[in-house]
């Protein structure tokens, strides 16, 4: 069985609601949002790869489908025959304990098997998941944990859905060319309100993930931390604000830069944030619709955490701890610009209505928020027992928090607990940031 989609999808609001969905509809669902994402690329586009952080969108599609394969059909579904004996190599990502894997910067090197094939793949995996959960009905022996892996595969998935719309950018936006993924709209754009300072109680506050519902193991469980009382801006650092930075000399001047940031600086003679070009002395920035006028009410986005911490200091600010950035979350509504509004790049505050009732604006999409803290296990944390394991809990060494979503972020996939997480100079990610201070 077939599941088509339609070409125009991709640009389509995201308004599939996981929960009061069968289990069978959610499955697809997604699976059809990661072949929307792809249609309007050339078949050329699939291949390339342009550093060693980014993946083919060809192996994202085969990579997903590897997943469910080897997770659930290999283990699950009797009389199960893999597709290629040779994908498990190909597309494993990094779980050294189902096997070895192809090098990671050479996934750009392999133009077999075709676009064509792996989605012969994807259709096969997607047969034979039908026919699992179809057996979850009558009443299979291993039906509830059948059911936590695919959870935990569909949200895996709509990972790499976010890693296609950040891949797909960088690879374009390395083409001279600069050639645009999809024709997007350009939202209005207003200066937004003046930043307010929303005073916080410090005391004992409980973070983490202890309710119903989906989760990540890196968000449970949940735990009691104490804050000192702070204050959390009211919205985020605008591009016209960041531009201030860069005009008064700010990648100039090392006092206001880490010593690893400054050594970034240094070494890749940085001067803006990724996808910054000057043309005819206006600033302009590469979006997935293509080259812009640089936007001064947006967000500022792919900046570094070494860039995010340096103009917190600049300005006499700090960035937020996690903490402190979900205590304060959960007065929002989980809405914001994510990727089903269409935009496909942050907008200026109130193009995608706040609530009032809210001192918080885009806590939700935009930009993924960096945090001061460290990716670092919570009290109690026990990674998932098996090869699961590996998903999040080896990782917990040298990167950084970050929070909220983005406008590549599915809207279905978020909540506020999410915790994700990068190396401090990764910049190809949607990542801005929200100053902080004490109270």
């Amino acid at each position: 069985m077939i599941h088509s989609v339609g070409a125009g999808a991709a640009g389509a609001r995201d308004d599939i609601q996981q929960q009061g969905m069968g289990l069978l509809s959610r499955y697809f669902a997604v699976r059809q949002r990661s072949q929307a994402i792809c249609a309007p690329l050339a078949e050329d586009d699939y291949v390339i790869q342009t550093m060693a952080d980014v993946s083919p969108p060809k192996w994202h599609l085969a990579h997903v489908s590897w997943f469910f394969e080897t997770f659930l059909l290999t283990p699950f579904l009797q009389g199960y025959r893999e597709f290629h004996p040779r994908f498990a190599y190909l597309f494993n990502s990094y779980y050294y304990t189902v096997g070895m894997m192809h090098p990671r910067p050479q996934r750009g090197l392999l133009s077999r098997p075709t676009v064509r094939e792996v989605y012969s793949y994807r259709e096969h995996v997607d047969e034979h998941m039908e026919k699992l959960i179809t057996q979850l009905d009558a009443g299979h022996p291993d039906a509830e944990a059948i059911t936590a892996r695919i959870d935990v595969g569909l949200n895996h998935e709509q990972q790499h859905q976010e890693l296609l719309f950040t891949d797909i950018k960088h690879i374009l936006a390395t083409n001279p060319l600069r050639p645009g993924y999809h024709e997007l709209g350009t939202p209005k754009s207003s200066e937004p309100p003046a930043v307010g300072w929303v005073d916080m109680p410090g005391g004992l506050h409980e973070i983490g993930h202890g309710a119903d519902g989906f989760a990540f193991d890196n968000e449970t469980p949940a735990h009691m931390v104490f804050l000192n009382p702070y204050r959390l801006a009211s919205r985020l650092v605008t591009n016209g604000e960041f531009l201030a930075f860069i005009e008064s000399g700010g990648y100039r001047q090392c006092e206001h830069w880490l010593s690893e940031g400054w050594k970034t600086v240094q070494d890749e003679e940085l001067q803006a944030p990724l996808y910054w070009e000057r043309v005819d002395g206006e600033w302009q920035h590469m979006t997935l619709g293509g080259m812009r006028a640089l936007d001064i009410n947006a967000p500022v986005c792919h900046v570094s955490y070494y860039e995010a911490d340096a103009y917190a200091r600049w300005a006499g600010k700090r960035l937020p701890t996690e903490a402190e950035w979900e205590i304060a979350a959960r007065q929002v509504p989980v809405r914001g610009n994510f990727c089903g509004e269409g935009w496909l790049h942050p907008v200026a505050a109130g193009v995608v209505s706040e609530s009032d009732a809210t001192p918080f604006m885009q806590m939700y999409g935009d930009v993924w928020e960096w945090t001061r803290s460290p990716y670092a296990p919570y009290p109690g944390f026990r990674p998932l027992a098996g090869s699961l394991g590996e998903y999040n809990g080896k990782f917990m060494c040298s990167q950084m928090v970050l929070r909220g979503g983005s406008c590549a972020t599915p809207s279905d996939h978020m909540r506020v607990t999410y915790r994700n997480f990068f190396y401090p100079g990764d910049r190809w990610q949607f990542s801005g940031l929200r100053l902080a201070e004490d109270a």
